[in-house]
């Protein structure tokens, strides 16, 4: 059955003048083929009947299933942060890139929704009406299941805050994470997207998480795996006289933990220091 909401790998049935059907070969309860329609603007001009191709499906302005080549900030049952681009009597529409915006009713909104805002939100489609909506309730979508990863098993995360002790996080479209101030070296951007990795799961099911690659060694080793790779790359412009910020916006790291391991590729004559203060390898 073609999926509404996401992306599908269909064939293509047959050919029409206003663009292409595509199947994935199943049928309707009426026994007719399951197929959409690709407007003819998405279609690649080197596309053939029998071939087959990744489209995301969703709902035009008159709800009938079509399918695009465009790619979404966003599929179904996963979040987002999208702006308002029009305000209503059903809501706000919101721009998630495709040419049809995105509803987010108001009975969905925490707060009432303005043109140019943006917002976090869950895509989700609505079994009453086969709509794909946007929900800015986006709490009772979190941490229904309890999280079932080994440690240092590797998430994605949607940073979206930052509290006294950390950053929170959105972990795989499912459960809330916390980054710890202490285990970072430079803000996080909110609204930005991270690979990090588990570090425990809590009773209350919240998720602890690092940034840093496991089974690299300790943090020092780690930086030091880091700096050559930079260096051979000419892309190390850190001294011994680099400020804190400078070393954080290299590195993530403290200008300690960066005194350590430079340290210690000096000691183990991996590095050497040049006479313009730049380090280069041995």
């Amino acid at each position: 059955m073609i999926k509404l909401g996401q992306y599908n790998i269909l064939r293509v049935s047959r050919v029409a003048e206003f663009g292409l059907y595509l199947t994935d070969g199943t049928t309707r309860p009426d026994g007719k083929p399951d197929e959409v329609l690709m407007p003819a603007k998405y279609v690649p001009d080197d596309i053939r009947p029998g071939d087959e191709i990744r489209v995301f499906v969703y709902n035009d302005s008159e709800e009938r299933p079509v399918a695009t080549t465009e790619t979404p900030f966003a599929t179904v049952g996963q979040f987002a942060y999208l702006q308002a681009v029009d305000v209503n009597k059903y809501g706000a529409f919101l721009d998630w890139g495709v040419v049809k915006q995105l509803l987010c009713p108001f009975s969905e909104q925490k707060m009432r929704m303005h043109t140019g805002g943006v917002y976090l939100v869950y895509v989700y489609l609505d079994d009453k009406t086969n709509r794909i909506v946007a929900s800015a309730r986006v709490e009772r979508f979190l941490g229904n299941v309890y999280p079932d990863y080994r440690q240092g098993q590797r998430v994605h995360a949607l940073i979206t805050g930052h509290t006294d002790i950390g950053y929170t996080a959105i972990v795989d479209n499912r459960h809330r994470g916390m980054i710890y101030d202490n285990e970072i070296y430079a803000p996080l951007e909110l609204e930005s997207q991270k690979t990090a990795y588990v570090k425990a799961v809590r009773e209350d099911g919240k998720i602890d998480l690092t940034l840093t690659v496991p089974g690299t060694g300790n943090r020092v080793d780690h930086l030091g795996h880091k700096i050559l790779e930079l260096i051979d790359r000419n892309a190390f412009p850190l001294t011994d006289k680099s400020t804190p910020d400078e070393v954080a916006a290299i590195l993530h790291c403290s200008k300690k933990d960066y005194k350590k391991a430079i340290g210690a590729l000096y000691r183990d004559r991996k590095v050497a220091l040049a006479e313009d203060g730049t380090w280069h390898k041995v």
